[in-house]
C-alpha cells in the first residue's frame, strides 16, 4: 500500500487542477479546430453538390494531396495510427504541420467527392495540437500521453457533438479490450469542454430521429444479438479490405501521389456508370433517410465499395462518417427481416458498425444515448458488444494494440487470464 506524507485528498486536489487547466488549454485548441473544419467542410460540401461536375477533378486532386504528402508529410502520413504510437511509445513531439496538411487535405477530399470521413481530422488535429503544449510546457512523457489522449477525445467530441463518447473513445481506442484508467479525468474534462467550445463558434450537428423503440423483450435482444454479429462482420470486411488494398497499392505503385489518382479514376468510373453520387462525401442525407423510409441494401455496398476505394488509394479524412451511412442503411435493409423498426435498425448499425471496426463498443454505446435517446441504451449495448466479439482482431487503426483477446471461446478466456496474472 503507497504512503503519502499528506492526506491522498491533497494530491487528487492538485491532480484535479493540473489537468483542468490543462484540459481547457486542449479543448479550445481542439474545439476551435474542428469549428473551423466543420464550417469549411459544410462549405465545400455545398459547393460540390450545386457544381456536381467538379468530382470529375477528382483523379486530379488525388494527385496533388499525394504529391503534398509525399513531399511535406512523410512522416505524418500515418496520421491516427501515428497518434496511437507515440502514446504507446513516446519518441518525438507530432509535427504542428499534420493539422493543417489533414485539414487542408480533407477538406480538398470533399470538394471533389471522395467517400471519406472527418473523425481522422478531427482526432489528428486535436492530438497534435496537443503535443504542441509539451513541447511548450517541457512535460513528461507520462504527462505527455495523457495530453494525446485528451486532445483525441476533445477531437472525437467537438467533431460529432458527443463528449461522453468522445471521451471514453480517446480512452478505449489505445487498446482491445483494455482502457487506460490514468487518463479518465482528462479525457472526460477536455472533451466535454471541446464539446462546448464548439457550440460557442457556432457548430450544429446534424440530428437522427429514432421513430419507434420496442419494449425490451428476450426475442428483441436476440434479434439485436443477430444485427450485431452481422454488423461486426461487415466492420471486419470494411477494415481488411481497406488494409489489403493500400498494401497492393503501396507494393505495386511505388510513386505514392499515383495511388489517390488512380482511386479517384476508379470513383469517377463509378459514378458515371451507376449515374448518382450518392455515395461519395460524407453522406449525411443519405444516413438521415435511413431513419425516415426503408432503403435498398445496395446503398450499404456502394458506400463500402466506394469509402473502400477512397480510403485504400490514399484520400484523407477519416473512417467513421461513412462506418455510420455503412451501418444505418444496412440495419434499414435488416429490419424488415428481423422484424424490426427499420428507423431502430439504422440507429443501431449506424453505431454498431463503427463499434466492430474500432474495436470500441463503449464508446459506440454511449455514442448511440447521446445522439439518439437514452432509451435505445440497452439495444445499443448489444449491438455494440455482438459486433466487437464477431469483428475479429482486425481494425480500421493498425496502431491498435491488444490488451485482451476477445473471449471468442473458454480456451482463449483461459489464456487471457493466464497471461494477466
Amino acid at each position: 500500500m503507497a504512503h503519502f506524507k499528506y492526506p491522498e485528498q491533497i494530491y487528487s486536489a492538485a491532480y484535479v487542477l493540473k489537468w483542468m487547466a490543462l484540459g481547457v488549454a486542449v479543448a479550445a485548441l481542439a474545439g476551435s479546430a474542428s469549428a473551423l473544419f466543420l464550417f469549411l467542410l459544410d462549405v465545400v460540401t455545398r459547393y460540390r453538390e450545386v457544381h456536381e461536375w467538379i468530382i470529375y477533378f477528382l483523379p486530379i486532386a488525388g494527385f496533388i494531396v499525394g504529391w503534398v504528402y509525399l513531399h511535406f508529410g512523410k512522416n505524418i502520413e500515418a496520421g491516427n495510427n501515428l497518434l496511437i504510437d507515440e502514446i504507446h511509445d513516446p519518441k518525438n513531439i507530432v509535427p504542428l504541420r499534420l493539422a493543417p496538411l489533414i485539414l487542408v487535405s480533407t477538406i480538398t477530399s470533399h470538394l471533389f467527392g471522395a467517400s471519406v470521413g472527418r473523425e481522422g481530422t478531427a482526432v489528428q488535429m486535436g492530438g497534435a495540437l496537443a503535443d504542441q503544449i509539451t513541447r511548450l510546457l517541457h512535460l513528461k512523457q507520462g504527462d505527455r500521453r495523457i495530453l494525446m489522449m485528451a486532445g483525441m477525445s476533445a477531437g472525437f467530441s467537438s467533431v460529432f457533438g458527443t463528449p461522453m463518447a468522445g471521451a471514453i473513445f480517446g480512452l478505449e481506442v489505445l487498446f482491445i479490450g483494455r482502457m487506460r484508467y490514468d487518463a479518465i479525468f482528462p479525457c472526460f474534462f477536455a472533451a466535454i469542454i471541446a464539446d462546448q467550445v464548439g457550440m460557442l463558434c457556432g457548430i450544429h450537428h446534424a440530428t437522427y430521429l429514432v421513430k419507434s423503440i420496442p419494449a425490451l423483450s428476450l426475442p428483441g435482444l436476440m434479434a439485436t444479438l443477430v444485427a450485431g454479429a452481422i454488423f461486426g462482420i461487415v466492420g471486419m470486411l470494411f477494415a481488411r479490405t481497406t488494409h489489403q488494398i493500400a498494401s497492393a497499392l503501396k507494393k505495386h505503385i511505388s510513386y505514392a501521389p499515383l495511388r489517390p489518382l488512380i482511386g479517384g479514376i476508379l470513383i469517377v468510373a463509378g459514378i458515371a456508370l451507376l449515374g448518382t453520387q450518392r455515395y461519395v462525401g460524407l453522406g449525411i442525407p443519405i444516413i438521415q433517410e435511413a431513419f425516415a423510409q426503408p432503403l435498398p441494401l445496395s446503398d450499404c455496398i456502394g458506400k463500402m465499395i466506394f469509402t473502400i476505394i477512397s480510403l485504400g488509394s490514399g484520400f484523407k479524412g477519416g473512417e467513421v462518417t461513412p462506418l455510420f451511412y455503412i451501418g444505418a442503411t444496412l440495419g434499414n435493409a435488416l429490419a424488415p427481416i428481423l422484424h424490426m423498426p427499420f428507423s431502430m435498425l439504422a440507429a443501431l448499425g449506424f453505431v454498431a458498425v463503427f463499434a466492430g471496426a474500432a474495436n470500441t463498443p463503449i464508446a459506440s454505446t454511449m455514442m448511440a444515448i447521446e445522439l439518439f435517446t437514452p432509451s435505445l441504451g440497452p439495444f445499443a449495448a448489444i449491438a455494440c458488444i455482438g459486433s466487437y466479439l464477431f469483428s475479429g482482431h482486425v481494425g480500421i487503426y493498425r496502431a491498435q494494440k491488444t490488451g485482451d483477446t476477445k473471449p471468442h471461446s473458454n480456451h482463449d478466456t483461459h489464456q487471457s487470464e493466464s497471461s494477466s496474472k
